[in-house]
């Protein structure tokens, strides 16, 4: 099978003998400029869906601009094959090019040239983000077309100035290039600038919230673009569109837009912009259709894969595997993650190497140049030479070292001033909350105590009274044991860490556990606690964490339940069976609506139960806090007036 290559150049040998010369048979022959020109033409209509073509095409004409020694010619190529690299992103590259063109240019005196290349510098800086850069360049080439009255020059410097803006989020001063570059292109010739204004001013209306004015732009290029050379521009304009309906949340008229346009890029095989669409439906689709998002990344990752542009093959599966996490399927997001960093780590990192390897080789031969050089004029000197070249090595190894030893002194400084400071930051921190649960939770029942012992002391008060206040004083004594109890354990974590012993065990028996720990508590209030869990839920969780939280839910709820009040503990298995949620429902007093999000938050403010018990916000704290060290979460839905629900999911222990 002829290959891409192998029928382009057929092509053009068919133009320059036989084509050619039947067209101009009656006058002169084809001419060399002609004939680059020709290259050119081919180069461009390649450059984007045949990369491998355009490269061996643009070698050809650089090859025939050289033998003519035309400066124009070979400036033209170089600024080709910059776009070639720019087109797959190797912008060091396409710099050095673009800088060689100018060179030429500039040698010639080629106003046009020099305008155009200094414009492709410019969107090499833009793209990079060096937008000063960028700017100073386009400064640049608007100040030659200036100069030398080129028009056309005048409009496309002033609308990558606007682009340069734009990027910036600088609206006004973008829109005023784009006006002139409007007022410009009113007085010439309908070209592809005259598109790429539509473009930039729907894509800034958008920006800006302008819709309207965005789509009414937009719109307004889609019939003249609708020609077979204006194809690439059409489909950009349709994509800019549904990209103003994206944000406008019209999704359907986005994706259907989007549609639309890798319709037309597959139809004229244009890879980049089939690549783009793929992409930007996968990003439109999102976490509101996963599956579809993760349909076109692949159609993206295939597509690239097959013009080795290994740079958009690891993009595409970086958000492939951010979407794989957002579904919880972890193992599918971390088998794409590896295939992402093996690419990158074969062909990037391998390039890398390449290119130190060359620059390693260029500058051993030229020393040996050098050197060859010397020995043949230097004869005399070579013992003179070898013991300086053999001082100069010395002093650089010595250099090294002791830089090398400077800098690791250095960094091992650095870290153990990190390791301090973090460690430092971490004892603050506990002190602060220390300080904050001390004045919250122990001032307040303290204080109480005090204030019941100065009522008790009281000889005019009766013993009944005394009684109660005995007992008031001693439920408000066992509060104030709990908070102490927990801020102890709380603190012992902060300052230690918490020890975390997974197992496997069945719940049932541990509530069980609980509920006869606390029956006598609920039997005061003849409260009756349901255990609804059956002997055959197991979790993979620390027990001791387990029961702790148990613990504190059912008090809890016992402390808010009105007396003769059911307390219910059930389960819920999770869909894909992985979690088991644990659910401690009561009936009580319920949770006021502006409390509900600070309920685990250490600035949460206790409450007093149905029977005027202490209530204490650490224990909530601490259980946040073992729930989520062992892999769970926790959560409250409560009605004022009509109890709570407090769950938390552990790891089902069947499924590991």
């Amino acid at each position: 099978m002829i290959s891409d290559r192998t029928l382009i150049l057929l092509t053009v040998i068919l133009w320059s003998t036989i084509i050619a010369p039947a067209c101009f048979a009656q006058k002169a022959p084809l001419s060399d400029t002609t004939s680059i020109e020709t290259y050119n033409k081919l180069v461009s209509r390649y450059r984007y869906d045949k990369p491998d073509s355009a490269l061996f095409l643009a070698q050809k004409g650089m090859a025939l601009a050289k033998k003519q020694h035309n400066l124009d010619g070979q400036a033209m190529m170089l600024n080709q094959l910059g776009m070639i690299d720019d087109n797959v992103g190797r912008y060091a590259d396409s710099r050095k090019k673009y800088l060689s063109a100018l060179d030429l240019y500039t040698q010639t005196g080629n106003n046009k040239g020099m305008s155009a290349v200094n414009i492709r510098l410019g969107v090499v800086e833009m793209r990079k983000g060096n937008y000063d850069k960028a700017t100073g360049y386009f400064l640049e080439a608007l100040d030659i077309s200036e100069k030398s009255g080129n028009p056309l020059g005048k409009m496309e410097a002033n609308l990558t100035l606007g682009e340069a803006y734009f990027k910036q989020k600088k609206f006004d001063e973008a829109l005023n290039y784009y006006h002139v570059a409007e007022s410009l292109n009113s007085r010439l010739p309908f070209s592809n600038l005259s598109l790429n204004l539509l473009v930039d001013l729907g894509a800034i209306y958008r920006d800006m919230g302008r819709f309207e004015e965005a789509k009414a732009h937009l719109t307004r290029g889609l019939v003249p673009s609708n020609v077979p050379q204006y194809q690439g521009l059409n489909i950009t304009l349709t994509t800019t569109l549904a990209s103003v309906y994206t944000k406008e949340g019209n999704k359907n008229k986005s994706i259907e837009l989007q549609k639309l346009a890798l319709e037309k890029a597959r139809r004229i095989n244009n890879y980049i912009r089939q690549v783009q669409i793929l992409n930007g439906l996968a990003a439109t689709y999102g976490t509101g259709n996963a599956n579809e998002a993760l349909a076109y990344y692949k159609q993206a990752v295939v597509l690239a894969q097959g013009k080795d542009d290994y740079k958009q093959v690891t993009e595409s599966l970086n958000n492939m595997a951010d979407l794989y996490n957002f579904q919880k399927n972890y193992k599918a997001a971390f088998d794409i993650r590896s295939q992402q960093y093996a690419i990158a780590d074969k062909y990037f990192y391998k390039e890398m190497s390449k290119q130190i390897t060359s620059l390693q080789s260029e500058y051993e031969l030229n020393q040996s140049k050098v050197k060859v050089q010397e020995l043949s004029f230097l004869n005399k000197q070579q013992s003179f030479e070898r013991k300086v070249i053999l001082l100069v090595m010395t002093g650089a190894l010595m250099l090294l070292i002791v830089v090398a030893v400077f800098l690791y002194r250095t960094s091992h400084l650095n870290r153990l001033l990190h390791r301090t400071n973090a460690s430092l930051q971490d004892s603050n921190q506990v002190k602060d909350k220390l300080f904050s649960i001390l004045g919250h939770d122990l001032r307040a029942p303290f204080v109480s105590v005090i204030n019941l012992m100065e009522f008790i002391d009281d000889d005019d008060i009766s013993p009944q009274k005394r009684k109660e206040l005995m007992g008031l004083l001693l439920n408000t004594s066992n509060a104030s044991l709990e908070t102490l109890n927990n801020l102890l354990k709380w603190g012992e974590m902060q300052i230690k860490g918490v020890r975390l012993n997974q197992t496997t065990f069945a719940i049932k028996s541990n509530i069980d556990r609980t509920i006869a720990m606390l029956a006598d508590t609920a039997t005061y209030k003849s409260i009756i606690i349901e255990n609804d869990v059956s002997d055959d839920v197991t979790v993979f969780a620390d027990a001791d964490h387990f029961d702790f939280v148990i613990r504190n839910l059912i008090s809890n709820a016992i402390k808010f339940s009105y007396e003769k009040g059911t307390i219910t503990i059930s389960v819920n298995i999770e869909p894909d069976g992985n979690m088991v949620t644990i659910i401690v429902q009561d009936r009580g007093v319920g949770i006021p609506a502006s409390q509900v999000n600070q309920i685990f938050n250490i600035n949460n403010i206790s409450t007093s139960g149905t029977n005027n018990e202490k209530g204490t916000s650490i224990g909530l704290l601490l259980c946040k806090e073992f729930v989520e060290l062992n892999g769970g979460i926790i959560q409250v839905e409560s009605e004022e007036g009509k109890g709570s629900a407090f769950k938390f999911s552990l790891h089902n222990a069947q499924v590991i």
